[in-house]
C-alpha cells in the first residue's frame, strides 16, 4: 500500500539564499503546496522582490549565514511572523572555480564559511525547537560534488563532502525522534552558479524546477538521499563496484572530470565576481590574493 504524502499546507518553511536560483523556485513550489515561506538572503532588496512576486504569505528577511547572530535573528523573525519553523532548507552556497594550487585563502575561507559553517549554524539554531516539539525537517542542499572529487573545484567539493557527512551524522543522532534530515545532491543546475559549466555525457544540466520538485517530494515522502536526477544514484552505485583506476577511466570517458575544470570563465565572470563579495567583512578574493602574496614575500625575506 502506497504511503500517504505528508501535507505541506500551513507548514512554516525557512529557505536560505532564497532570492534567486534553486531557492527562489523552491519557495515558489512550496507556496503552491500551501506552505508559509520565509526567504533569507544577503541581498534583501532582491529577496523582497522575489517574495512579492511569489505572493501568498511569503516574507523576505535579511540573512548572512556566516554570522550566527544573523541566522538567529532570521529564525526568530520567522517564528514571530509566521510561527515555529517546521522546515529549514539550507540552500545558501557559493562555487568559485579554479585550480586548487591557484586558489587564494580568502576564497577557500569564504566557501567554508558559507557552505559549511552557515549550514551548521542553521541546524544548531533550529534543532532545539524541533526537538522540543519532536517534529521538523531539515533539507541540506549538497551536490554530487559531495560524493566525488571534481578537478577545478577542490575546495567546493570539500565543502559538499562536509555537508553529506554532517547530514548523515546528525540523522544518526536524531534516529529516536520524528525529525527528518534530507540531503539533496543535484548535478549541475542551470542557474548563475552553474553558468559556463560543461555537460557530461551521462547527465545533462538540470533546470531549477527539477531540484525544487525533488525537494518537495522529499518533504512529502521523507527520505535522506535525494539524487537529482535519480539516474545519478545508479551511476554512483555502479562506480563503487569498480577499482579506483576503473572509476577514474569512466569519469574521463564521461567527461565528468571536465565539468568544473573546463568551465568557461568568461561566461562565469559576473557570478565569480559576486561570489567573491558574498561574505561581508571578508576581503574580496583579489584582496586576499594580494595579502597572501605580501605574506609570502615576508617569509622569503
Amino acid at each position: 500500500m502506497a504511503k500517504e504524502p505528508r501535507s505541506l499546507a500551513g507548514k512554516v518553511v525557512a529557505i536560505t539564499g532564497g532570492a534567486r536560483g534553486i531557492g527562489e523556485v523552491t519557495a515558489r513550489s512550496l507556496v503552491g503546496e500551501g506552505a508559509k515561506v520565509a526567504i533569507g538572503d544577503l541581498d534583501l532588496e532582491l529577496a523582497e522582490k522575489t517574495a512579492s512576486a511569489i505572493g501568498g504569505d511569503t516574507i523576505a528577511l535579511d540573512l548572512d549565514v556566516t554570522r550566527r547572530e544573523s541566522f538567529a535573528s532570521f529564525l526568530s523573525q520567522v517564528e514571530e511572523r509566521l510561527g515555529p519553523v517546521d522546515v529549514l532548507v539550507n540552500n545558501a552556497g557559493i562555487m568559485p572555480l579554479g585550480r586548487f594550487v591557484d586558489e587564494d585563502d580568502a576564497t577557500a575561507r569564504r566557501m567554508i564559511d558559507i557552505n559549511v559553517h552557515g549550514l551548521m549554524f542553521g541546524m544548531k539554531l533550529v534543532l532545539p525547537s524541533m526537538m522540543r516539539r519532536n517534529t521538523g525537517h531539515i533539507v541540506n542542499i549538497a551536490s554530487q560534488a559531495g560524493k566525488g572529487g571534481f578537478p577545478g573545484g577542490a575546495s567546493y567539493c570539500a565543502t559538499k563532502h562536509a555537508v553529506v557527512g554532517l547530514s548523515e551524522a546528525v540523522r544518526g543522532e536524531l534516529r529516536d525522534t520524528d525529525i527528518e534530515i534530507s540531503c539533496v545532491m543535484p548535478a549541475v543546475v542551470n542557474t548563475e552558479l552553474g553558468s559556463g559549466l560543461v555537460d557530461t555525457r551521462a547527465v545533462k544540466k538540470l533546470e531549477p524546477q527539477e531540484v525544487a520538485d525533488a525537494i518537495v517530494d522529499a518533504l512529502k515522502y521523507p527520505k535522506f538521499d535525494v539524487w537529482v536526477p535519480k539516474i545519478s544514484n545508479g551511476i554512483f552505485r555502479f562506480m563503487q563496484l569498480l577499482p579506483r583506476s576503473g572509476r577514474e577511466r569512466l569519469v574521463r570517458a564521461l567527461k565528468a572530470d571536465q565539468v568544473l575544470a573546463g568551465a568557461d570563465m568568461n561566461v562565469r565572470s559576473a557570478y565569480e565576481d559576486r561570489a567573491s563579495r558574498s561574505e561581508p567583512g571578508l576581503e574580496p578574493a583579489d584582496a586576499g590574493a594580494a595579502a597572501d602574496a605580501a605574506e609570502a614575500d615576508k617569509v622569503k625575506s
